[in-house]
């Protein structure tokens, strides 16, 4: 029976030729001391790539970064020039034709009611394609 973990890893991967016991790249041998990036104390990395003396200041840290991308976004975001959008009631009113949403919209009714009102003959609509189309002097005539 092995007594030593390097001669039972050795019988376990009899083509392994390097001891996993005294291997010198693995991270739980290096030992670097290095300065919180958060708090700024010093303290011993494990690895090469920490950065903060432990998951408090991780957390910190992220939530300050974070914070920074949510200001500068804000920021970017104000100092674009606006672009006027035309309303979409300025463009229902150019058409001669609405769809039924659309004449729900300039009438201020529910679209439901458009489909009423088309069902019950009170408002004339054309099939197109998977659409119904109104004419908007159909719409204006219901008012006179």
């Amino acid at each position: 029976m092995a007594t030593n973990l390097g001669e039972m890893m050795h019988h376990i991967a009899p083509c392994c030729t390097i001891s996993l016991l005294n291997a010198p790249f693995m991270s739980s041998n290096l030992h670097i001391p290095k300065k919180c990036q958060q708090c700024g104390n010093a303290f011993i990395a494990r690895t090469t790539v920490t950065k903060y003396c432990g998951d408090r200041c991780a957390k910190r840290a992220y939530k300050a970064r974070k914070r920074a991308e949510k200001i500068k976004a804000t920021l970017e975001e104000e100092m674009q020039p606006k672009v006027a959008i035309p309303s979409s009631t300025n463009s229902i009113n150019q058409k001669d034709f609405l769809s039924i949403s659309e004449a729900s919209q300039l009438i201020g009714v529910s679209r439901w009611t458009i489909q009423r009102m088309i069902k019950r003959g009170q408002l004339k609509a054309v099939p197109f394609g998977r659409k119904h189309i109104v004419a908007r002097y159909h719409i204006e005539s219901l008012f006179n």
